[in-house]
């Protein structure tokens, strides 16, 4: 075993964990489930709601959870009820649609104006601009249990009508990682002077918050979850936060589970636009003759692709760049694809989107979280996750049944000329990629998409 290895094994070994029972861990496996938990858990919960996501939308599955966290906020007068989002992103429509009139914001303050503000809304700015960073944790706390999905709060994500964005969704119960996430949450986000109520009656501009911005943007790199540490051979779990930064913890034990990894490396991610760093530590591993596969959602499947049939908008080139990359790193990788240590799913499902993340490795270590594994993840936004540590695989039946059930909707790839390239591409598409080329721009847009 090389240096590099032991050194990544020993760097995962000796990070502080909580100890988990396999009993209290459970996984759901569709969009339609996740909803009915996410509205049992809200029922259910008396102390404390905590919901940690990109966005909460102003639509029928958005207004649906918001009324449920009032309602039990009426049963139970004294719950903590505090939802964390992105500052920028609650100020504007769905990227593509129409400028102007009210956005999420102005819903919250409405809904706010005739039930109170017994459900807190909280808004953090992560950077000045939303396209530079944006506020990326995930989870929801119920009481003492973690729901965790990288799914925000809204229609597709609920299934709320005929299609859903498909992602992860863990149930871990254990007051102790709870708790830590809890903390997190309240002494460095919402105890923040640049985070603001966004259901309050007046949102404060981020101009206006430069000064105390400064003050979060350094607490934020140099902070992370705590909790009273006690030694486990055992089951595991180590919540885990980072942004940008040489200080990120998240972004070190995602390289040291690839790097470690000797047997197989299983990754998830909706937009192939890998770092780097990752990309050679993949290139690294086959070499090796480890195995990996990769399971990537097929373009049509991608947050921003719009149909041939629709009006072209600039957003619906992204699929098509995350396309391109995907087929260059199977042409790179040709061989490893030949001789079957590198397999790419595409995941398809009708006219629905594939929002999954994550790292298997060596049936000991899973990372759920809400990292897209790509540069804007790794530099600028955000981002949180889980580590499971499972040294005697007590929780591989869960595994198993979630990865066979991600890959039941996916195309294996054979060879990388079954993935389309550029000549195939619409035509406005083909104009704006060559353009982009042209000028140089296309690597600048990878790395802030």
């Amino acid at each position: 075993m090389s240096n590099k290895i032991n050194q990544s094994l020993l760097f995962l070994k000796k990070l502080k964990k909580l100890p988990i029972s396999a009993d209290n861990v459970s996984c759901l496996l569709t969009t339609k489930a996740f909803k009915t938990e996410l509205f049992k858990q809200i029922q259910s919960a008396t102390k404390r709601i905590y919901i940690a996501a990109l966005y909460l939308e102003a639509d029928e599955a958005g207004n649906e959870v918001l009324e449920a966290l009032y309602a039990a906020k009426d049963r139970h007068p004294e719950m903590d009820i505090a939802i964390c989002i992105d500052f920028h992103r609650a100020q504007r429509g769905l990227i593509g649609s129409e400028k102007g009139g009210d956005t999420n914001t102005t819903w919250y303050q409405k809904v706010a104006a005739l039930k109170g503000q017994g459900v807190k809304i909280f808004g953090l700015p992560v950077k000045r601009k939303e396209l530079f960073g944006v506020q990326h944790l995930k989870g929801f706390i119920f009481d003492d249990i973690v729901f965790y999905s990288g799914a925000s709060i809204n229609n597709i994500y609920l299934n709320q009508q005929e299609r859903y964005r498909f992602d992860r969704y863990w149930i871990i119960q254990d007051q102790a990682l709870a708790d830590s996430m809890v903390d997190y949450l309240q002494n460095i986000i919402i105890d923040s002077d640049a985070v603001v109520e966004l259901n309050s009656e007046k949102v404060p501009r981020f101009n206006e918050l430069k000064k105390e911005h400064k003050t979060l943007s350094r607490n934020l790199k140099s902070s992370g979850y705590k909790f009273e540490h006690t030694k486990t051979d055992g089951l595991a779990i180590r919540p885990l936060t980072g942004i940008g930064s040489s200080k990120n913890i998240l972004n070190k034990v995602i390289r040291a589970v690839f790097e470690s990894t000797e047997k197989e490396l299983i990754l998830f991610t909706p937009y192939f636009n890998l770092p780097t760093v990752l990309a050679r530590d993949i290139s690294t591993l086959l070499k090796r003759n480890v195995n990996i596969t990769i399971v990537v959602g097929d373009k049509t499947a991608n947050d921003f692709y719009i149909p041939e049939d629709q009006p072209f908008k600039t957003i619906a080139a992204l699929p098509y760049l995350y396309e391109v990359n995907l087929r260059n790193f199977a042409k790179k990788h040709h061989t490893s694809i030949l001789q079957g240590n590198l397999k790419l799913h595409l995941w398809k499902h009708d006219t629905n989107s594939f929002h999954l993340k994550g790292v298997y490795s060596d049936h000991r270590y899973s990372l759920l979280t809400g990292h897209n594994l790509n540069p804007r993840a790794w530099r600028l936004d955000l981002e949180n996750g889980l580590l499971v540590d499972d040294p005697e695989q007590k929780l591989a039946s869960l595994m198993d049944a979630e990865l066979a059930n991600i890959l039941e909707h996916t195309r294996l790839i054979t060879d990388y000329k079954q993935i389309d390239d550029l000549t195939t591409y619409p035509e406005k598409v083909k104009q704006l990629i060559s353009r982009l080329r042209r000028i140089k721009a296309d690597k600048i847009i990878k790395g802030i998409i």
